[in-house]
Order: C-alpha cells, then structure tokens, then sequence
C-alpha cells in the first residue's frame, strides 16, 4: 500500500515530531511498516473499540431488559461520554503520545466488555458503558490525527478510505467469526475473541514508528507550516475558530440530525429479530455484518466518487440512503428485509464516516485545531445519536418498531434540506478545494 507520489524519486529521511512542513516538497513516502500496522490497527480496532458493541442490546434485550431501557443506558451512557469528546480532541492536538492515546482505551474497553458479558447485573452494565463511552471517546480523534501526522494532508482522504476499508473488513470478519464461536462454543468463545482482538490492536500500535508522525501536520497546521498566515508554525489559531467557522457549524447539525434518524435503526432491528429468533449473538452477526460488508465496497468507491463528482455529492448520496432505508424497514415486514435496510446503512453511514473527516481537514485546513474540530463535530453528531435511542425506544412502545423506523427516516429529509441550501459552505467545490490545498 505504497503513498509514493509519482514526482517523487526517494522517501525522505525519518524526522522527529513537528519536522519539515508539507506543501513546498512531494507528500512524505511513510515506512511500509508503518502503514501496514495502521491498516492492521484498524482491522483490529473494528472489535476491540467497543467492547459488545452491537451485540449488547440483543443480548440484554434476551435477558429481560426493555427497549425503553437500553435506550436509557445508551442515552446517558452516550451523553456523558459525548462530554469528553472535545477535551479528548484537544488532548490529541496537543500531545505526541497519540499511538498511547490509542492503546490506553482499548485496554479499559475490553476489560469493561468481560465484566458485563460475565456478569451483567445492572450497576455492572451501567458502570460499563458509561467508563466505555468515556474512555473510548478519545479513540477516534486519536486515530484521524495518527493517521494525518502519518500520510499528511495530501494523501489523508485516500488514507482514511483505507482506514475505513481495513475497518469495516474487521468488523465483518469479526462478526463471522461470533457466529462460528457461539455455535461451536457458546458464550464462553466471546470472552477469548475479545482478548484476541485487543491484543492485536495493541501489537499493531506498537509496529507504528513514532518518529514517522508529524504532529503538527496531525493537528492541521498549513502545509507551508503556518498557522492561519501568522508565519509562525508553532502557533495554532485559538479555539474560537471553531464556533466562526460556520461551515463546520452547519456540517455538525446535519450530522446531528442525520444520526438522530440513523443511529437507533439497527439496534432496534437487532432486537426485533433476536427476540423473535432467540438468537442475540447469531442473529446480531449476520444483521451487522450485513452492513459491515456494503461498507467495505463503500470504501472502495469513496475516493473515486469524491474525484470524479466531489466531496459535496458525495455526502449528498449518504444523507439520501436513510429515507430510503427507513420507509423499507417501517413497510414491510420478514426477515429478508434485513438485506437491503442494512445495505443502505452501509451506503449512508459508510460514505459520512470517510467524508466528515476529509471535509474538517479542509474546513479547518491552516488553523492547526483539526483534532479538536474533528472532535466537536463527532460530539454534536453524537448527542443526535444519543438522544435518539431513548426517543426511539419510547416510539416503540408507542407504536412499535416500524413507527420508529419511520420517523428516522423522516428525520433524515431534515438534514439533507439544509445539506442542499448550504453545502457549498460545508464542502466546497473541488477546484476551491485544490486552491486552499495549494
């Protein structure tokens, strides 16, 4: 997976942190092994980042708990984590210890995952999520600004295409391998995969080279190594940047409302059907991994939708799958509508996890606040999501799981209406985009 540029005939020398700035030279020829590790991490990173992940509800939905209140637990849970997020962000702008940042939350996530798989009594799987969100909080910012600093600004649309794609390739095999494991051996094998998994995340930390990171390209100073024209590169913009930067404002709601609509979805098909089949972790496999597997193609064909019809169509398409998937699910009923539901999931939360970052990069390009902006738009999203799942539960049992998946769907019209009016700001043509990057 080389990121050689053609004008490039030599990989320039290692430097420390914060080393020669981007822009005036080719884009950094990073160290095979490196790179190789973070697609590894990546991989590995799909199972141990959350613990249960989606296999908690339908697990505790078979053990009594209701949809009203896994919708609480992930609320709260969420919430409180959301909190953290910014700060983490921060943490991750001003710290070389990022590869750390990584590894310190994957051990805590796994170790919080065993208790509850072992022994979920209620003050047990609150404690959980809640240390879960919070600790984990930090994961994503920590990879987008690892992953920045390795390739820079140049290469980082296409880099974090494979991160997705390496991504949603361990989610997918991950969720084959539950459903080999609980059949072959039951409850027990969950316990040995997520040790497994952990271990090799970590292991693939530890093969990324520390001194390949250039931490201030992570944080998203210019390539010339100024900081928003001072001519000074060790000066970032303040943090009031964030909130007069109106195109990231506008990018954070639609997201907001997007994954208000979308987040609930899944779990609330994961639990209809595992009830029905009595069947949480085999039926959760195969409903996720559905997903897991349309966002490996999405991956693929992300970075030649953004060349050939820019970053703006591009999200434009991923606002538009939820409608869609949310009148399929709330019609009809049977399992085979599993199939094109979680294919759309996979269409429209796949193109938006690899396009919010890119369209940050180049929101926030020169101000040297990547990480943290990155952040405040991951906490704004995630409030919508948070605060849906105790919404959608409550319409459950209102009036079923097809009620709730209407209203997400139509929730979703919210977003791409304001998407349409303003998406030159959040997403500016490609050519704007090549002068900015120049």
């Amino acid at each position: 997976m080389s990121t050689t540029d053609a004008s490039s005939s030599q990989s320039p020398p290692p430097r420390p942190s914060g080393g020669q700035p981007f822009g005036t030279t080719p884009p950094r020829i990073v160290s095979d092994r490196s790179l190789a590790a973070l697609c590894v991490l990546n991989f590995f990173l799909a199972d141990a980042r959350d613990g249960l992940g989606p296999f908690l509800d339908a697990f505790l939905a078979t053990r009594g708990w209701s949809s009203l209140s896994l919708g609480l637990i992930a609320t709260i849970g969420g919430l409180i984590g959301l909190a953290a997020t910014p700060l983490c962000g921060a943490l991750v702008d001003g710290t070389p210890w990022k590869r750390a940042l990584i590894a310190g939350p994957v051990i805590l996530v796994t170790a919080a995952a065993l208790i509850t798989l072992v022994s979920p009594e209620p003050a047990i799987v609150w404690i959980g999520q809640i240390g879960t969100a919070v600790v984990g909080a930090v994961i994503g910012p920590a990879l987008a600004g690892l992953t920045l600093g390795l390739v820079g600004e140049r290469l980082f649309s296409q880099q974090i295409a494979r991160n997705e794609f390496w991504n949603h390739t361990g989610n997918f095999a991950s969720l084959f391998a539950v459903y080999v494991i609980i059949s072959l051996f039951g409850q027990a094998g969950m316990i040995w995969l997520m040790v497994a998994t952990a271990f090799g995340a970590l292991a693939a930390v530890a093969l990324i080279d520390p001194r390949r990171i250039d931490h201030k390209v992570a944080r998203g100073l210019r390539a010339d190594g100024n900081a928003s024209g001072t001519g000074d590169a060790d000066a970032p913009s303040g943090f009031d940047v964030l909130l007069k930067s109106r195109g990231l404002i506008l990018l954070a709601v639609i997201l907001l409302i997007f994954h208000f609509g979308n987040a609930p979805m899944s779990r609330l098909i994961a639990q209809q059907f595992a009830i029905e089949l009595g069947t949480p972790f085999r039926t959760t496999a195969i409903i996720t991994g559905i997903a897991q597997l349309s966002m490996v193609a999405v991956a693929v064909l992300t970075p030649f939708l953004i060349r050939r019809i820019g970053l703006g169509a591009t999200l434009a398409i991923g606002l538009a799958a939820l409608p869609v998937r949310g009148l399929i699910a709330g019609t009809f009923e049977g399992f085979w509508v599993v199939w094109p539901v979680q294919i759309l999931d996979g269409a429209g939360a796949g193109l938006l996890g690899i396009v919010t970052p890119v369209a940050v990069e180049r929101i926030l390009k020169g101000t040297g606040r990547f990480n943290v902006g990155f952040a405040s738009v991951m906490t704004v999203q995630g409030i919508g999501a948070s605060l849906s799942n105790v919404v959608a539960g409550w319409l459950v049992v209102q009036g079923g799981y097809p009620l709730s998946h209407l209203v997400g769907g139509g929730v979703a019209l919210v977003a791409l209406a304001v998407f349409a009016i303003y998406f030159r700001e959040i997403a500016p043509p490609q050519k704007a985009s090549e002068v900015r990057a120049g």
